[in-house]
């Protein structure tokens, strides 16, 4: 299967096969499972999650999708366009990298709110004041 990148500002209704919609705007991308299901797949676009690369060889959205709670279990990467299949995870192996992927986005997270100025200072700047 390949897919090709359709960007769109809010995901329809209906989706169709073999297309990554893509909206910058909300910081999603949606899909069809690749395995061919039918299932919805959705993953979040940040730093710390999924990022999609276009390129002329076509869409790559990175790291892999693990559907671990639809019923076909699908873990596979779309790379260059393609469908790369990857190895199924073990129970403790989904749970690992869950807790893995909880702790990347908290410190994510954490590093936007430390760099972000606070409301008050936000505020004073917007009234052309210094912040003290």
């Amino acid at each position: 299967m390949r897919f090709e990148l359709q960007h769109v500002e809010v995901m329809p209704q209906k989706l169709q096969p073999g297309i990554l919609y893509v909206s910058l705007e909300f910081e999603t991308a949606h899909h069809l499972c690749a395995c061919g299901c039918g299932q919805k797949v959705r993953t979040p676009l940040s730093a710390a999650e999924w990022q999609v690369e276009e390129t002329p060889q076509g869409v790559t959205l990175r790291p892999s999708i693990g559907s671990w709670q639809l019923p076909c279990r699908s873990h596979y990467l779309i790379h260059k366009g393609q469908v790369v299949w990857a190895e199924q995870w073990s129970d403790s192996q989904i749970a690992a990298g869950r807790t893995r992927d909880q702790q990347k986005l908290q410190t994510y997270l954490d590093s936007r709110r430390h760099k972000r100025p606070s409301w008050w200072n936000r505020f004073l700047h917007w009234l052309g004041i210094r912040a003290p």
